[in-house]
């Protein structure tokens, strides 16, 4: 008899979100290395590529040009402009992914949740990282070493922004231990996976069972 474990599933939009700092990036990278079920959503943007970034795999890069008409054909199913650069999701690859059971990860604002919750809904599950205090994040942000104090100041005005949208989020971790607030993003991972309503192949699986 088939297993529960391998019934088959629909795929789920995990989101996590925090304010810079707030630990989503290494959150996200940790999740990836640790669950092969579940894939990054990659994004088109027309920031410049990094060293080290791969075209097609860390983003979609693409001018701004290109970005407005990809807009103008309804091909994001969210999108927004940070930081003087534009970000957005394609559609068919999610599309198609969730109706094959992969599971996607987004790191991705306030707005773009918001964007994505108002299309898929039910296919939605968002997670947002808060900072264990403000005097904390800052002290994250300056440790990295990276940015003047002016784009500091500026990431921390935008912190506060975010955080005022941490009530849109359906759980929220406080991340003061890294090692707690994975294990308790993998937690929620793993229950959004079993709930009925994505268990695709329950209907099946009954129907067998009330026939043997």
């Amino acid at each position: 008899m088939e297993s529960t474990d391998t019934l088959q599933r629909r795929g789920l939009m995990f989101i996590l979100s925090s304010p810079s700092g707030a630990g989503k990036t290494t959150v996200s990278r940790m999740l990836l290395r640790a669950d092969p079920e579940i894939r990054l959503s990659v994004s088109v943007t027309t920031r410049p590529q990094r060293p080290g970034e791969v075209d097609g795999t860390d983003y979609i890069f693409a001018d701004q040009p290109s970005f407005d008409q990809m807009v103008e054909g309804d091909h994001f199913l969210e999108w927004a402009h940070v930081f003087g650069h534009s970000y957005g999701t394609p559609k068919a690859q999610v599309k198609a992914g969730l109706r094959e059971g992969h599971d996607f990860l987004f790191d991705i604002d306030w707005q773009g949740t918001q964007q994505l919750y108002q299309k898929l809904e039910t296919d939605v599950v968002r997670v947002f990282l808060l900072p264990p205090s403000i005097d904390e994040l800052r002290r994250r942000l300056t440790g990295r070493g990276t940015d003047s104090a002016d784009v500091i100041t500026a990431r921390m005005e935008r912190a506060r922004a975010e955080i005022s949208h941490w009530d849109g989020y359906d759980y929220v971790v406080v991340n003061d231990d890294i090692d707690e607030c994975f294990a308790k993003v993998q937690e929620i991972l793993h229950a959004e996976r079993m709930k009925r309503a994505r268990q695709t192949g329950l209907i099946g699986f009954v129907r067998g069972l009330m026939k043997d």
